[in-house]
């Protein structure tokens, strides 16, 4: 159960709005002025406050500035409630770091929006995403679904892709975040010997095309079915109208967005000091996880010049070392599709 500190000099409108809240199913703890509420916040540290502006002695601003200021308090969530007439005031606290406000009267439903909405997005900005394509669609997913994205319409076009079709360009620029609900998909890059390096694989659930639309340039790849998809296409200025709404979302984005990075260019360094073996196994076991994890067995339904790419080796030199793996049965091959025996050894072969 949820803590809520309400923080009111107005008795009636304090313990009206505390029985709302035990209604609603939260705990609630009550303070008549605003020197009271800090101390309570600090004491307690409330999942989120619910503060008004005009009080004696500490007027609602002063508890921001205070909960702000300190460690264990300044990332509690923070509503203001103001009256009408302090309505154009409402400005200053946002800046000073509020999260929203409702104005009084208001109706008990609009207050309990305004206080799960800002209790959703805190779970949010708290969990630990993965740095990869799949902890950046799940985060922004939990963004959409926390209801922080207002304005973003739950209609949009699902365009079907064929095999070898491509979604977009490199040197494009971009027009939409392309949304993979189904189906697989490569990005990659042409090298200036005219051979094909893969960047990223895509699968349902994954978001791709972020980084240009993000950074405001073209695309630096491109990116191709690899199986038939079924693509949506979220509008540009929607998706950017979600990050920059918001700083604490922009921030939790950007972290993923660098650790994702971080994470490409690991893989650059294994592939340029890695034996090729250890290349081979590592591509084994990522094109597995990323595309074959939820399956019965564990086959790689993959063309070997589609893994060669991934690890930026010959087509030949990819294929004499999985007729190794084979013979150490590492994996099997029959019909052409690559069953792997032993995942753990492939994860930690040691040359």
């Amino acid at each position: 159960m949820k803590t809520i500190l309400v923080i009111d000099d107005n008795n009636d409108l304090r313990e009206n709005t505390a029985e709302i809240l035990d209604l609603a199913g939260y705990k609630t703890l009550t303070a008549e002025n605003g020197k009271r509420g800090v101390d309570l916040a600090i004491k307690e540290k409330p999942a989120l406050i619910v503060c008004d502006i005009m009080m004696p002695e500490l007027d609602g601003y002063g508890v921001l500035h205070l909960l702000r200021k300190h460690p264990d308090t300044q990332q509690i969530p923070f509503i203001f409630l103001t009256a009408k007439t302090e309505r154009s005031d409402f400005r200053k606290g946002m800046e000073m770091g509020a999260d929203d406000y409702v104005t009084k009267p208001f109706e008990d439903i609009e207050l309990l929006n305004a206080i799960e909405v800002r209790l959703k997005k805190t779970e949010v900005l708290q969990q630990n995403y993965s740095p990869s394509p799949q902890g950046l669609s799940q985060f922004v997913k939990d963004v959409k679904d926390a209801g922080l994205l207002k304005q973003l319409s739950e209609q949009y076009d699902v365009e079907h892709f064929s095999k070898k079709q491509t979604v977009y360009a490199e040197g494009k620029r971009p027009r939409f975040l392309y949304y993979l609900v189904s189906g697989k998909v490569k990005a990659f890059k042409i090298h200036e010997d005219g051979k094909e390096y893969i960047t990223d694989l895509y699968s349902a659930g994954d978001f791709m095309g972020y980084t240009a639309l993000f950074e405001d340039k073209v695309y630096e790849e491109s990116t191709t079915v690899l199986e038939d998809a079924e693509v949506m296409q979220i509008p540009k200025d929607e998706f950017l109208q979600m990050i920059y709404s918001d700083i604490n979302i922009a921030s939790k984005f950007i972290k993923i967005v660098t650790q994702n990075v971080k994470e490409k260019e690991e893989r650059l360094l294994n592939l340029a000091y890695s034996s090729l073996r250890k290349r081979v196994a590592k591509a084994l076991v990522n094109i597995h996880e990323k595309f074959y994890k939820e399956r019965t067995g564990s086959i790689i339904e993959f063309s070997r010049d589609d893994i060669a790419q991934y690890i930026g080796t010959a087509t030949e030199s990819l294929i004499r070392t999985l007729s190794d793996f084979k013979s150490e049965k590492l994996i099997d091959i029959k019909s052409g599709k690559i069953s792997i025996v032993d995942l753990d050894k492939l994860k930690n072969l040691l040359y």
